[in-house]
């Protein structure tokens, strides 16, 4: 029986067998490696993932699409984590000592923001994360400072997370093609990450791009100085989208030292 894609779980098939090609080919999947993947579906790469593999993990929401998984897969070979991805525990998952999780998926796009950020506490441990996402959520989370695009995406991911948009996949790819263009990133939780309190570097951040075509200054009054701005090493007249990561970062701790 064919499954009708539900828009609530915002579900686009990926059916192109050439895309799906070159994604396997990005990730790379080896025997023994852990991997998980978010958002199964029919399972088409799944099972490129799975040539690859020795097991596969998977989190699927959708109970028809759960039972597929289980007619058509051994619990040996595809793991099978029924839920949410936004309430899964990804680090429950059991990882080899020595190695780090690998998570891939074609994610919904009405959560993507949200379970970037879920995945995000994980980063740790993780070794490194492909995703299908919406060309334009992912030329957000890559912009640099002087972008347009350069925001509080950017910002909150990239303080964990080198990442490099890989290339661009048509609706055509899909089924049923969704009305924008997609794009594969491809997301490295940094070794050496910039020591931050990541809730006040969300305070800044939020504050500071509510008001983009503000100053700096007026953006983050109340919550910073004009003189704190300095302390930081930021010009207080430039505009929060030409603000590197380092000098958000800097006003993150700024506020997190003066917590008592």
């Amino acid at each position: 029986m064919k499954h009708i894609p539900r828009k609530r779980f915002g579900q686009n098939f990926l059916t192109d067998e050439l895309v799906l090609s070159n994604i396997t080919r990005v990730i790379n999947p080896r025997p023994g490696q852990t991997m998980v993947e978010i958002g199964p579906g029919l399972a088409a790469m799944t099972r490129q993932l799975l040539d690859g593999l020795t097991q596969l993990h998977v989190v699927e929401l959708d109970r028809d699409l759960v039972a597929r998984l289980k007619k058509n897969f051994s619990p040996e070979k595809l793991v099978i984590h029924e839920g949410d991805a936004l309430q899964f525990d990804f680090a429950s998952i059991p990882v080899p000592e020595g190695q780090k999780l690998r998570v891939v998926g074609n994610l919904p796009y009405n959560i993507s923001s949200p379970l970037l950020f879920h995945l995000a506490e994980i980063a740790p441990l993780v070794e490194d994360q492909h995703f299908m996402l919406q060309k334009e959520v992912v030329e957000r989370m890559v912009a640099e400072p002087g972008s347009k695009t350069y925001g509080r995406l950017s910002v909150m991911l990239q303080v964990r997370y080198h990442m490099e948009l890989m290339f661009i996949v048509p609706p055509e790819a899909f089924d049923p093609p969704p009305r924008v263009e997609s794009a594969i990133v491809r997301m490295i939780p940094k070794p050496g990450a910039l020591p931050c309190d990541i809730k006040k570097l969300e305070e800044v951040v939020t504050k500071a791009f509510s008001q983009r075509r503000k100053v700096v200054r007026n953006c983050v009054a109340g919550l910073l100085s004009e003189a704190d701005l300095i302390a930081c090493g930021v010009d207080p007249q430039l505009r929060p989208e030409t603000i590197a990561l380092e000098a958000y970062v800097a006003m993150a701790n700024l506020l997190s030292s003066r917590q008592v």
